[in-house]
């Protein structure tokens, strides 16, 4: 283990089924409110399931609670399958240590992609469902009855012909002590037949963060505690070339000041804005390196050369689109861009950490506990078996809390030129700024043929731009192609498919990877590529006097899923009966994290260009719901964070660095600004999608396409901020 990378680690197979309670160890146990495991003598019935003698359920969750209601969800899965009685649960997370330890038997740390349900619900509904069969086997064996003539409900297992009953608490030990059944013969509950799964239950983290009771990083504390303020060379790949410590030894409160690996500084005080105070007036100089003279327009001419650029990877395609373009009646043509954003997570990138020779623990926000856990072996320069991190809820990811754990490289190696200190780092405004992990910049051309009765014949789709893939994992990225780049763009499939037919398609891209650093940004992506395909389809329905939801109907004969969501917004905002005066409207689709989704958005534009965003609708189709409740509560935010970004989201380079450094410069929605939304929640069965992101890709589309109705101006680059919507 102790040779082992990062990626290595992370790429590791998932492996086996539940084993016997595994001891650890929390140092500083009497850290302010630190999350701990289930007391010693709570039995651990498997891996997810621990009952204590009083009937509490503690269901362990490896993903992470980032807002999106994960934790609630996998628990309720966990809890239906077992029987339990909802109102006695709670919930923990296991460490990364214990899950190295235990041969990863709690599957996936990652929170990510809208998979935490969607990729876990199988084995998690196991865990239940294999801790009941335990539950159940002794309590039948305490009475000397067959266990199939026990039943289970809300945590009471009752022998039916004589009406004996014991908790779940009675027979816990016991339980526990039995070997689990082989995972072939666990018959998980056909969703029909749910009690708690698939109800509009509660979430189980409001009430602590409504109270102000939850701890997050921002909030943790441990003893003798010190804290550090970080700064990074604002110019992507600079160094530090010089700082003068000496200058600020003697500012209050200042205990060490130090050079963080090539390129940061850091300040080491009794209080962290002592800590900022003096950093701030610290003398540094720094080598800036060879990004010094980069910019977003430059980036942006490199970029568009890539739209007319002899040599692509071709994501998706069918017939043969150049030469039906050649030949086409009428060619239809637009480009369209999208810039760098930042995920400006409310609570800022913050870690704890206390290293010695001999271990090293860790303490933060991460939407990949097993990436931190790696992160943390390597800076400290220990063995993965020596190092563990606890994982505390994130006030927002985003995607910046999951590939990337920059921070908590930074404060592993700040700890560890102080042994046994512990050390918190937090993250200014500016840094997090300045220092994120940015959604890609791209530019797309299209062009469509039309024959002489104006019917789509064929479509070239031209991306140039930005891999996340190639910047992170290149390994992933084969012959120069970055498959992530087409999300939504795909043949047919279960993940992220285009929905339209159309005879001759092509759909490529040439890779174009200026120095700032892309992330997963919250929708990925999607995000762009909804924009390019649904405001060219309106494009091409206004170009030939169609209706734009009449053309979309006739181009997805064979996207059955997706014309149902979207006849299902249509159908809600009442598509078929005019708006009232004033109003306009526009409707998107697409399809991304293995759901189905669609929006129609309601707009009006003053005669000074304001835009006021009155209404969307949103239909969705995950294939199962989990949490109606919550998946509508995910639209309505997932609309925030998507609208924020087409009216405001925008990233720019100069001299090589970001120009926005706080929310002054890189503004959100208020929340006068934010519509009516009404969400329709449609699960088909059959498949498990997500419900974090998909339905960020449609709101932007939407919102242009209706403006483009009130205005008859097509918006082609965001944010809308830089556009004047007065009307001529």
């Amino acid at each position: 283990m102790s040779g082992m990378t990062r990626r290595g680690f992370i790429g590791r197979s998932l492996g086996a089924t539940a084993g016997l309670m595994f001891g650890f160890h929390i140092p500083f146990a009497e850290a302010q409110q630190a999350p701990t495991a289930a007391a010693p003598d709570a039995p651990e019935i498997n891996a997810w399931v621990v009952v204590k003698p009083d009937d509490t359920i503690v269901v362990r969750i490896a993903r992470s609670e980032m807002g999106q209601g994960t934790l609630t969800g996998l628990a309720q899965l966990v809890v239906e399958e077992l029987d339990g009685d909802w109102s006695k649960v709670t919930t923990e997370y296991p460490s990364p240590g214990r899950q190295l330890a235990r041969n990863r038997v709690w599957g996936s740390f990652s929170t990510g992609g809208s998979r935490g349900v969607r990729e876990s619900h199988e084995y998690v509904r196991k865990g239940g469902a294999a801790a009941r069969t335990m539950l159940v086997q002794a309590a039948a064996t305490q009475w000397g009855v067959p266990a199939n003539e026990c039943v289970a409900a809300k945590s009471v297992i009752t022998h039916t012909p004589t009406g004996r009953a014991l908790t779940y608490g009675k027979v816990a030990d016991a339980a526990g002590k039995l070997q689990a059944p082989a995972a072939a013969d666990i018959k998980l509950k056909d969703p029909k037949d749910w009690k708690l799964a698939g109800k509009r239950l509660a979430r189980l983290d409001t009430v602590d963060k409504t109270t102000g009771k939850q701890i997050y990083g921002m909030d943790f504390k441990l003893p003798g505690m010190l804290n550090a303020a970080i700064k990074d060379c604002p110019v992507f790949g600079g160094k530090v070339k010089s700082f003068d410590a000496a200058a600020i030894a003697s500012k209050p409160g200042v205990k060490k000041v130090l050079q963080v690996g090539d390129s940061a500084v850091a300040v080491v005080a009794d209080t962290w804005w002592r800590a900022r105070s003096a950093l701030d007036a610290l003398p540094i100089e720094w080598d800036k390196g060879p990004n010094a003279g980069m910019n977003s327009k430059d980036t942006a001419a490199w970029i568009k050369a890539g739209l007319d650029a002899p040599e692509a990877a071709v994501g998706n395609s069918n017939g043969d689109a150049k030469a039906a373009l050649a030949s086409a009646h009428r060619k239809i043509e637009a480009v369209y861009s999208y810039p760098h954003q930042n995920h400006a997570t409310m609570e800022v990138m913050n870690a704890t950490a206390v290293w010695t020779p001999e271990r090293c623990d860790v303490w933060t926000p991460t939407q990949n506990g097993e990436a931190a856990l790696a992160a943390t072996s390597e800076a400290a320069g220990l063995p993965l078996a020596k190092c563990d991190v606890t994982k505390l809820h994130l006030g927002g990811g985003f995607g910046r809390r999951g590939a990337t754990h920059d921070w908590v490289t930074q404060v592993v190696k700040i700890a560890k030129e102080m042994p046994g200190t512990p050390i918190k780092l937090i993250w200014t405004r500016e840094e997090d700024m300045q220092h994120g992990r940015y959604h890609p910049v791209s530019q797309c051309k299209l062009t469509a043929g039309l024959d002489a009765k104006g019917e789509v014949t064929a479509l070239h789709m031209r991306i140039a731009g930005q891999s996340i893939l190639a910047a992170l994992f290149p390994q992933n990225v084969k012959d120069g192609k970055d498959p992530a780049v087409f999300q939504g763009l795909n043949p047919p499939g279960p993940e992220a498919s285009f929905g339209y037919t159309i005879p001759n398609l092509l759909i490529d891209h040439a890779m174009r990877n200026p120095a700032v650093p892309p992330g997963f940004w919250r929708g990925v992506n999607l995000n762009q590529n909804a924009i390019y395909v649904e405001c060219f389809i309106d494009e091409i329905a206004h170009a030939t006097k169609q209706d734009p939801l009449a053309l979309r109907r006739k181009l997805m004969k064979d996207s059955p899923k997706h014309l149902a969501v979207l006849n299902a917004a249509a159908e809600k905002a009442g598509w078929s009966k005019p708006p009232k005066k004033g109003i306009y409207r526009g409707i998107a689709q697409t399809m991304g994290f293995g759901s189905y989704v669609a929006a129609v958005a309601e707009v009006s534009v003053s005669k000074d260009g304001k835009l006021k965003i009155h209404r969307i609708v949103a239909a969705t189709d995950p294939g199962h719901a989990v949490n109606p409740q919550q998946i509508e509560a995910q639209v309505e935010g997932s609309f925030v964070y998507g609208l924020s970004a087409a009216l405001y989201g925008e990233i720019t380079i100069k001299d090589g660095q970001a120009e926005q450094t706080n929310f002054d410069t890189y503004n959100v929605l208020k929340m006068d600004e934010m519509p009516k939304v009404e969400t329709v929640v449609m699960p088909s069965g059959g498949f498990w999608g997500g419900v974090g992101e998909p339905t960020i890709a449609v709101a932007a589309p939407a919102v242009l396409n209706a403006i483009f109705a009130a205005t008859g101006k097509r918006i082609r680059d965001l944010p809308l901020k830089n556009h004047s919507l007065k009307k001529a």
